[in-house]
């Protein structure tokens, strides 16, 4: 499992680890980088300065005799500390700050190359891929809970490590003038007291993490019960109680081995304390003897105590939960650049303008299987969508409808056979280029909570925004009624979460996403896909939808899939797909002159709909059929008629 390793905190911290994390000081640029690497190293070694100019007015105190001469002697070994006291002061106040210009200028580079890595894949089969995604989360430097860091926490993390070695050189250069075995005596202990923390740090993050599914668990009950959608069900149906209390259940679930292992880190805090007195007892102890015996001057007796408990501060204070936190993402970013490259395609510049006539597009003996899967979704397919037709693909449900339309926009590459736009295969021809020459409505599609404008004029965002072309494709979408109730016309910003925007109903979203692919149309795509585009709209909402779209075909070629076999009748020719082959085509009268699967499907749907024209309800067509319908495209839900 690929994920398996970029998700472990219970491994050691390695030099690579740390070169890894060192290396990513660069995106923070040049000066800044400069900039917080000196800081950083100046500071650790304040503790040693300090020990080393306060041993100087000490020394000049205890050297003067009494009366005024005393203060004249020691004023310029005391401005020397005070200077060092003023500049420890100094960088510390900016440290902050410019530590977090270091982190979000790393975390930015970072999510910026992984979107460019994600974005710039040509095809989404492995994007779908759920271990590819959770790589993907991993890697965004968006902590979902305190376990995890970013790239600049885990940068900063090993800079901190790397002045805390050389803090730790500059007190032992103070240590040593006076005896060499004092170094090991304060530093092993420090060492054990910062590998004993390290440990305990690392199995309280552990813990956690394994607790975090009982938390996310938690999280579904709290959201049902706050969410607006979910709010509904919870009061019709009376499952608030039992809401709270699974939520409950679950984050006692997740805190309690947590909290109880906090406990017993807590009964166990003795032994640092025994580190610490260990080293620092037995050098403070030694030195203090030797000055009350006369044998070391009270200035040295000064700087030691200074410069060992600097010491012991500079060990102890490695922050390895930031590095061990952020590994997994660096991890997770490497394998997915391994797993998510870039294929080099034929595209070309002054090819970015679409054809001045809609291509002839040919599938050879098309083949796709799913990764995992046992048979194949489409098996030696071919067809061809003629140059400006409008071309029907219907079938039952796992047919192989929208995989066609997957293969056909590039997202997917086939595993057998081709795809030729003019006789050259589309991956030949470069898929950027092939994707600017089509616009596709996916069935499931996405609601982009922005301006209704930016919505549609997404379909084509190479040009700049043309209005005339805006306002055509709404019209030919059917939202021109809807534009002229909108507060701000097409400004109006979609979605209730953004304020003061407004939500549409289903219906009046799907119309938005079919302004979205006519807007591209007009921009110069010459094929128009069109997956379920209606499946929200009414009867007749959607023949007058199409019969508008349908007048489009010249100008593009119009591949429809629709589970709602009235809506096709108007195309040119009509293919029916089982078990990812072609079983029957031609026109609606021709295969309902030969009597087979196409025929029997239209019959029972038109005897349905006729059944439902008898009850007095005429917008029952295709609901069982798996059409969609769910009579979102009521007024009250969406904008006012």
């Amino acid at each position: 499992m690929v994920t398996a390793e970029a998700t472990r905190l219970d491994r050691r911290v390695t030099v690579g680890d740390r070169l890894r994390m060192l290396r990513l000081l660069r995106f923070a640029g040049g000066p800044v980088a400069t900039a917080v690497v000196t800081i950083h190293l100046v500071q650790s070694a304040v503790p040693a300065l300090t020990a080393w100019t306060l041993a100087g007015v000490v020394a000049r105190a205890a050297g003067v005799p009494g009366g005024g001469g005393v203060v004249r002697a020691v004023l310029p070994p005391l401005a020397g500390y005070a200077a060092v006291l003023m500049v420890g002061h100094a960088l510390e106040a900016a440290t902050a700050p410019l530590d977090y210009v270091v982190k979000v200028r790393i975390d930015g580079a970072r999510r910026a190359a992984l979107s460019q890595l994600v974005a710039h894949h040509p095809t989404i089969e492995r994007i779908e891929d759920p271990e590819v995604r959770n790589l993907i989360r991993v890697a965004r430097a968006n902590p979902q809970n305190w376990t995890e860091r970013t790239p600049g926490d885990g940068a900063l993390a090993v800079l901190g490590m790397c002045a805390s070695v050389f803090g730790l050189a500059t007190a032992c250069a103070i240590l040593i003038r006076y005896r060499w075995w004092l170094i090991p005596v304060v530093v092993v202990p420090a060492l054990a007291t910062r590998a004993l923390n390290s440990r305990r740090h690392v199995e309280y993050m552990r813990q956690w993490r394994r607790g975090i599914g009982e938390g996310m668990r938690s999280g579904t009950w709290s959201e049902m019960l706050a969410g607006a959608a979910e709010g509904k069900e919870v009061r019709i149906f009376g499952f608030a109680d039992l809401a709270v209390e699974r939520m409950r259940h679950h984050l006692l679930k997740m805190f309690e081995p947590a909290w109880a292992l906090g406990r017993r880190h807590l009964r166990e805090q003795w032994w640092r304390l025994v580190f610490v007195g260990g080293g620092l007892g037995v050098t403070f102890a030694a030195v203090a003897q030797s000055a009350a015996q006369g044998h070391t001057p009270i200035a040295v007796e000064t700087a030691i105590f200074v410069a060992a408990w600097g010491a012991y501060q500079s060990i102890a204070g490695y922050d390895v939960g930031s590095v061990l936190g952020a590994i997994p993402g660096e991890q997770a970013y490497e394998m997915l650049a391994s797993l998510l490259v870039t294929e080099p395609t034929a595209d070309k510049p002054e090819a970015a303008a679409g054809p001045p006539r809609p291509p002839s597009v040919q599938f050879d003996d098309v083949t796709f299987s799913y990764p995992g899967a046992e048979r194949p979704v489409l098996d030696k397919l071919s067809i061809q969508i003629r140059p400006g037709e409008l071309l029907a693909i219907v079938g039952m449900n796992g047919a192989g409808k929208s995989t066609l339309i997957k293969l056909l926009s590039g997202l997917y590459k086939p595993t057998g056979g081709a795809i030729t736009a003019d006789g050259r295969d589309i991956w030949e021809l470069g898929i950027t280029r092939w994707r600017r020459q089509i616009s596709v409505v996916f069935q499931e599609f996405a609601r982009y909570h922005l301006s209704l404008a930016d919505n549609v004029v997404l379909g084509q965002s190479h040009p700049l925004r043309d209005d005339d072309n805006l306002r055509t494709a709404l019209e030919q979408s059917g939202l021109g009624d809807v534009v002229a109730r909108l507060p701000n016309g097409v400004e109006t910003l979609l979605g209730r979460d953004r304020g003061t925007g407004v939500e549409l109903s289903g219906g009046q979203w799907q119309q938005v996403v079919l302004a979205r692919a006519l807007y591209a149309v007009a921009a110069g795509a010459r094929v128009l896909v069109l997956d379920e585009p209606t499946a929200h709209l009414d009867v007749r909402s959607e023949f007058e939808l199409f019969s508008r779209v349908a007048r489009r075909r010249g100008e593009a070629s119009i591949v429809l899939i629709s589970h709602r076999l009235s809506t096709v009748r108007q195309a040119d020719r009509i293919v029916l797909i089982e078990s990812g082959r072609i079983v029957e085509e031609g026109s609606h009268d021709e295969l309902m002159a030969i009597g087979g699967r196409y025929a029997a499907m239209f019959t029972i749907q038109a005897e349905r709909f006729v059944a439902g024209l008898a009850d007095g309800d005429g917008q029952r067509d295709g609901e069982s059929d798996g059409a969609g319908l769910g009579g979102g495209d009521r007024p009250e839900e969406g904008v006012p008629a």
